[in-house]
């Protein structure tokens, strides 16, 4: 026991999503490809909205901010398993893994804080929209996203810096894609319960205050729909929650689905797909799904297109 305690790991082996070369470049293709497409609507989303000046309102301040979330969300899972994929040795050093476990914690509590300052910010243009000037003024508006990131890091660190007390001693195999906490607690061979139960009572803070402000939000949105008389200002109001909402079921639904399943129905592969979802999908949607769904931002897209092709116009 006492040779086992001492010998101290220097790098993590991670398991990958499969092991079948020929699965593993197939994979590769459509990772790649969505990776791509996640840089580029992102990125594209940020462009468009700072360069737009009719787009310089609370609402699109935040999609960017979201957009940027995303990038960076998706780029700290992304680029290492498509290196994985066609690595031999899928391996990541412990530093790595702590640097990829931390930024993917801080962007991941980022956007779902964001998600419900969003909610809030519908809500206060719907039901309150004499007061939404004041509510959502520019300043208020930029210290709140503040306080996302601050808070959200506030969570990173203390996460993060207790797990890195924790010591490990073999096995080093994470069965996992990337380097996840509860897939790391399962390999220290110190006792993990302190760890267990921080994590899970800061998860839990975040997740219900972020819950509990966008249930608060839509359903105050819904009773003043039915308020409207006319279907035209009923569609306008649908029209204006719809991407958010969607979004939010999209993200909200797939972390409930992996974490609260009983453990009965948990297995590898189910988590994979839904780790996959979360980490890499999500990412790649939230702008399309603002793209598409948006009037605001289709016209802000064709007038860059028409000065593009028009520069002189």
């Amino acid at each position: 026991m006492e040779g086992r305690n001492s010998t101290v790991l220097t790098e993590f082996l991670l398991s990958g999503l499969t092991d079948v070369p020929e699965l593993e470049i197939l994979l590769f293709l459509i990772f790649f490809t969505v990776y791509i497409i996640t840089i580029a609507g992102n990125g594209g989303i940020i462009l468009l909205i700072t360069s737009d000046p009719c787009l310089h309102v609370p609402m699109y301040f935040f999609i960017s901010h979201l957009a940027f979330i995303d990038l960076f969300y998706s780029s700290t899972i992304t680029p290492k398993m498509l290196a994985d994929l066609v690595a031999e040795k899928k391996s990541i050093s412990v530093p790595g893994c702590f640097t990829q476990l931390s930024s993917f914690s801080l962007f991941a509590t980022s956007e779902s804080n964001l998600l419900a300052l969003m909610a809030f910010d519908r809500y206060a243009a719907i039901c309150i929209p004499l007061r939404y000037p004041l509510i959502m003024a520019k300043n208020v508006c930029l210290w709140s996203v503040v306080g996302v990131y601050v808070a959200s890091l506030a969570s990173c660190v203390i996460n993060t810096g207790y797990m890195s007390v924790l010591s490990f001693c073999g096995p080093s195999v994470i069965r996992h894609f990337f380097c996840d906490f509860l897939a790391l607690l399962r390999l220290s061979c110190t006792d993990t319960w302190s760890n267990e139960m921080l994590l899970f009572a800061s998860s839990a803070l975040f997740t219900m205050c972020a819950i509990s402000i966008i249930l608060f939000s839509y359903s105050s949105i819904v009773c003043a729909v039915f308020k409207i008389q006319s279907i035209t200002g009923r569609s306008k109001v649908i029209s204006t929650c719809g991407s958010h909402f969607l979004c939010v079921v999209i993200f909200y639904g797939t972390l409930l689905y992996m974490y609260l399943r009983p453990n009965s129905s948990h297995s590898q592969e189910k988590d994979f797909v839904s780790s996959v979802f979360y980490a890499v999908v999500i990412p790649m949607l939230n702008p399309l799904i603002y793209s598409l769904r948006n009037k605001s931002m289709k016209n802000a897209l064709k007038k860059m297109e028409m000065k593009n092709i028009f520069p002189f116009w």
